[in-house]
C-alpha cells in the first residue's frame, strides 16, 4: 500500500479542495428556496418598485442575497410571523412580542438591507 507523503504541494491541494468543497455547499445551502418561493418574492418586489427588466433583475439579485443569509426554513418562518402579526387579539400580540420570533424577523430585515445595497 503506497504511503502518502506530506509536502507542502500535497497540504495546499487539500487545503485548495477544502475551500472548493466549501463554497459549493455555502452554494447549494443558498439554492435550497424552492422556485415557486422565489417567484412570489420576485413578483411582490416589483410590484413595489417597478414592473420592469431592469427591476426584475434587481429583485432577483435580492432574493438570491437573502437565501445567501437565511435558510428557506427560516425565511418561511418568518413570512409566517410577518403575516401573523396584522392579527387582532391574543394571537397577534403573540405574533408581535415574542422575543425569539422577533429575532428572526430582525435577521430577515438585516438581509433584506444586504440585498439592498448590493442589488438596487
Amino acid at each position: 500500500m503506497p504511503r502518502l507523503r506530506t509536502t507542502a504541494t500535497g497540504v495546499l491541494c487539500q487545503t485548495a479542495l477544502a475551500c472548493l468543497l466549501l463554497s459549493l455547499a455555502t452554494t447549494s445551502l443558498a439554492n435550497d428556496y424552492p422556485t415557486e418561493a422565489r417567484v412570489d418574492y420576485v413578483l411582490g418586489c416589483m410590484a413595489s418598485n417597478g414592473n420592469d427588466y431592469l427591476t426584475m433583475q434587481k429583485c432577483a439579485c435580492s432574493i438570491d442575497v437573502i437565501a445567501e443569509h437565511l435558510s428557506y426554513d427560516t425565511y418561511e418562518q418568518v413570512e409566517t410571523v410577518l403575516g401573523m402579526q396584522d392579527q387582532r387579539g391574543e394571537l397577534g400580540v403573540l405574533f408581535r412580542t415574542e422575543r425569539g420570533m422577533q429575532d428572526q424577523v430582525d435577521a430577515l430585515r438585516q438581509a433584506q438591507a444586504d440585498a439592498n445595497l448590493r442589488c438596487f
